[in-house]
């Protein structure tokens, strides 16, 4: 075959590729802005419109003490309009932490544990949720901080509550 027909078929295919329709998600961030600033009287709604479909989550960390024992509870809930897909860049989803008032980590639920190295999603769609619940059963008296952790790459969550255990 001939070298210039190959060479203009590519030019042509590379052309049509670049001028062709895309939908939203596939247009890369610097031609979204372009297109905004263009525009600049429509971009307000549809930015508002866009933000209040977007995945949110909410947590909420619960403690409850209970004789010797702490029970340590993440609710996590999806409150934006989309479902959210939450990646998990390992076997380890959460993880719960009790610090001392100085700061000196007390207890750890993951410590002594093994998580596999395999990425995890998990789908929560609007308005659903989910709880993650540990128990520790070893506290001594004293002021605490509990510290609850979403291990999640694109919506991480960290929620800490201060507690006394008499």
């Amino acid at each position: 075959m001939n070298r210039r027909l190959i060479i203009s078929l590519l030019c042509a295919g590379a052309l049509a590729f670049a001028c062709m329709p895309r939908s939203r998600s596939d247009t890369p961030m610097s031609l979204g802005t372009a297109s905004a600033s263009q525009s600049a009287t429509k971009a307000p709604a549809p930015r508002k419109a866009a933000a209040k479909n977007e995945p949110r989550l909410d947590s909420r960390l619960n403690v409850t003490v209970a004789n010797h024992d702490v029970r340590l509870a993440l609710a996590v809930k999806n409150v934006g309009g989309k479902y959210a897909e939450i990646t998990f860049p390992s076997g380890q989803s959460y993880d719960f932490v009790v610090v001392d008032t100085a700061g000196n980590e007390v207890w750890r639920w993951s410590k002594r544990r093994m998580f596999t190295s395999g990425v995890q999603n998990k789908q929560l769609g609007a308005g659903e949720g989910m709880q993650i619940s540990e128990e520790w059963s070893t506290a001594e008296p004293g002021r605490y901080t509990a510290i609850a952790t979403l291990r999640s790459s694109n919506f991480p969550v960290e929620q800490r509550v201060d507690f006394v255990m008499q």
